[in-house]
């Protein structure tokens, strides 16, 4: 039982340190200082240019030739409204640049009506996508004024889809920018059309980023802190994180085949998916302002004089719903969906909590189903712990009795109780098996209900309207503190007084945690623990009448 009880405090000690460490790398990052839109970096650098592989005749274009990359300074002039049945965006007509979107389907607040703003170039933090052409003489620069049409467009009721053009035309060069956008997608195709009226053959290419600045700090508590970051894929290397300090020291330069990369952020993405089988070179660019840019540069396109030509790649915008990005023509986007080192236990407890969702239509719902699925699936090796325990509470006076004994004779003490255990069947270390089975099953399936965009402003019942942040009343957590003490009476108690005062402080301790924890893992453990007291309960009635 000493075992036991040394087991369960190294796994909370654990989770203590897991906690710790969080918090100390909050309170240890630098605080971001505001910095407005219009006051960002005078001087952005070019996108990277295309290399060998992609340059025609073997010929690369040098690093800073071409139009530089829009600054965060533009935006300026007409604004184009765009909005689809997912998405509310803004389109400046300086530059061509996506300056805002918000997300119509995901709220800022749970019970609020302000949809989530996901990208912006007022307030904090700083984001937004560019794309332009570089590279020739003759391309709209980041200051370039596009011409629009109109200023407002909205898909309407029977469109699949919604083209939005803004044109640029100097010296017999005319480039069309044309963003498209589907109904039921959070995908944006970005297209560059080129028509050369000029006398001489054009010759360039596309660039589309990103361009961010961290969160500022404080703006997510530390006990839900997530990856907020750029990220890559290549079917080489599979996937990667960036981080922006990363960003900081050195300028990524790769070359990349049916890849992808973006920005990560909790439950939401930006990601830009080039053209399939075509190689593309990624880069970041770290700016003034703790400004990064994470990008991908077309191969070179070339338009001979009196032709047309055109480039096109695609962004996605949006959560991290993983049946869309499952769905979408991009090898593992589904990896921007980061459960961390538990990913092979975490990705299966999501698939059968949506499927369970799907019957019950309640994510509540679904966590206690859940629960109650895994506890059937570790019911026998549940039963062998509880077991373990009963026949510990039954043999406690005797287990006393040697104590006291040989109380200056520990090695005495330890064999005679080793023959005690023999003699009645009992391993000590019978109910240590559930608790390391379950700390990784809790620990991924914090990461579900925490990176899960699905489960964000989820609601359960009454007071419970979003099953993705904390009990605003503390009541679950109080609960769940409540079953640890009923816990701790079927459990037998400890013979040392250092350990019996530990265990009485543990669900305490516990149901402090638990305060700060998003409410559906406490629903989860609240659920385990019912579960675990009708069958230890069920289970030490029938050892006691066999007795």
């Amino acid at each position: 039982m000493e075992n036991q009880r040394l087991i369960l405090l190294i796994a909370l000690a654990g989770i203590g340190l897991m906690l710790y460490f969080s918090w100390e790398r909050e309170q240890m990052e630098p605080a971001q200082e505001p910095v407005a839109a219009e006051e960002s970096a005078a001087a952005a650098e070019a996108p990277a240019s295309p290399g060998r592989t992609g340059a025609p005749g073997g010929q690369a274009a040098p690093a800073g030739s071409g139009q530089a990359a829009p600054q965060a300074q533009g935006g300026g002039g007409p604004r184009v409204e765009v909005e689809t049945d997912l998405l509310s965006v803004e389109i400046s007509a300086r530059g061509g640049d996506i300056r805002r979107v918000e997300l119509l389907e995901h709220l800022k607040e749970a019970g609020g009506s302000e949809p989530y703003r996901l990208m912006g170039d007022s307030g904090e933090p700083f984001y937004i996508a560019q794309s332009g052409l570089s590279g020739a003489e003759l391309a709209p620069g980041r200051e370039a004024r596009f011409q629009v049409a109109s200023e407002s467009y909205e898909l309407g009721p029977d469109q699949e889809e919604l083209e939005v053009p803004l044109v640029w035309s100097k010296d017999g060069i005319e480039v069309r920018k044309v963003y498209t956008f589907h109904r039921d997608s959070y995908l944006v195709d970005v297209r560059h059309e080129v028509r050369n009226a000029s006398g001489e053959q054009w010759r360039g290419f596309q660039y589309l980023q990103l361009r961010r600045q961290p969160d500022p700090a404080g703006m997510t508590p530390w006990y839900i802190r997530t990856f907020t970051g750029g990220a890559l894929y290549t079917p080489e290397e599979q996937f990667s994180r960036i981080p922006f300090d990363e960003m900081a020291e050195s300028n990524l330069s790769k070359d990349v085949t049916n890849g992808w990369g973006g920005i990560l952020q909790h439950y939401f993405i930006g990601v830009i998916i080039p053209e399939r089988d075509v190689a593309h070179r990624f880069y970041t660019r770290s700016l003034p302002n703790e400004t990064y840019v994470l990008g991908a540069s077309s191969p070179w396109l070339e338009v001979p004089a009196g032709e047309s030509g055109q480039v096109t790649n695609r962004l996605y915008v949006g959560p991290k719903e993983q049946d869309r990005l499952t769905a979408i023509d991009a090898q593992d986007l589904r990896l921007t969906v980061d459960y961390g080192f538990l990913t092979i236990l975490a990705n299966p407890l999501f698939w059968a909590l949506d499927k369970v969702q799907d019957v019950v239509k309640n994510w509540g719902a679904a966590i206690i189903v859940l629960t109650l699925l895994i506890k059937l699936a570790f019911y026998k090796l549940s039963a062998i712990s509880y077991r373990s325990m009963a026949k510990m509470r039954k043999v406690q006076p005797k287990m006393q009795e040697i104590r006291e004994r040989y109380a200056d004779d520990r090695q005495q003490m330890n064999q005679a109780l080793m023959e005690l255990y023999k003699k009645e069947q009992i391993n000590p270390l019978g109910g240590c098996l559930p608790i390391l089975v379950q700390i990784p099953v809790f620990i991924a399936l914090y990461w579900v209900l925490l990176e899960s965009v699905e489960i964000r402003h989820a609601p359960f019942m009454l007071w419970i309207q979003d099953l993705s942040s904390r009990d605003p009343y503390f009541i679950l957590p109080l609960l769940m503190g409540a079953t640890m003490l009923l816990q701790m009476r079927l459990n037998p108690p400890p013979v040392d007084p250092i350990q019996k005062r530990v265990m009485q402080v543990l669900p305490f301790v516990f149901t402090g945690f638990f305060m700060l924890f998003p409410a559906g893992l406490v629903l989860y453990w609240l659920t385990n623990n019912l579960l675990s007291i009708a069958q230890q309960w069920h289970i030490m009635r029938s050892v006691e009448k066999a007795a």
